[in-house]
C-alpha cells in the first residue's frame, strides 16, 4: 500500500476564498454609499462672490514689488506672527470694518487669509 499525499490545497482555497468575499463586500458597500454632495464649506468661494476679482501670487508680488498695493492679512494677529507675505499688514477680519480708515482708499488693496 502506497503512503497517502497530504492535500496542501485546502489552506489557499481558504485564503482565495476569504479575499474575493472582501472584495465583493467592499464593493457592495462601495455602491450603497454615494459620495456626498458639496457642503457650503466646500464651495469655492469665487461662486460665493463672484464681483470680487482673484489675484493671482504673481499678480500680487508685481504689484509688491513695483510698489502699487497694499497687502492686507486677514488673519488672526498668532497666524500672522507664525508668517506671513513680506511687507504685508495684519488687519484680523473680525476688525477689519473698523480699521479701514487705516487703508489709503486710492491705493490696490489685496487681502488674504491663508
Amino acid at each position: 500500500m502506497s503512503p497517502r499525499k497530504k492535500n496542501n490545497s485546502t489552506p489557499l482555497l481558504i485564503l482565495v476564498s476569504g479575499g474575493l468575499l472582501l472584495i465583493i463586500a467592499a464593493l457592495m458597500l462601495a455602491s450603497q454609499n454615494p459620495p456626498a454632495a458639496p457642503t457650503p464649506d466646500t464651495v469655492v468661494e469665487e461662486e460665493i462672490y463672484p464681483e470680487i476679482q482673484r489675484v493671482s501670487i504673481d499678480e500680487t508680488k508685481a504689484a509688491l514689488d513695483s510698489g502699487s498695493a497694499m497687502v492686507v492679512d486677514v488673519r488672526s494677529a498668532e497666524a500672522y506672527q507664525g508668517s506671513h507675505i513680506s511687507g504685508a499688514i495684519n488687519i484680523p477680519l473680525e476688525e477689519l470694518e473698523s480699521r479701514l480708515g487705516e487703508l489709503d482708499q486710492a491705493e490696490w488693496i489685496i487681502t488674504y487669509c491663508t
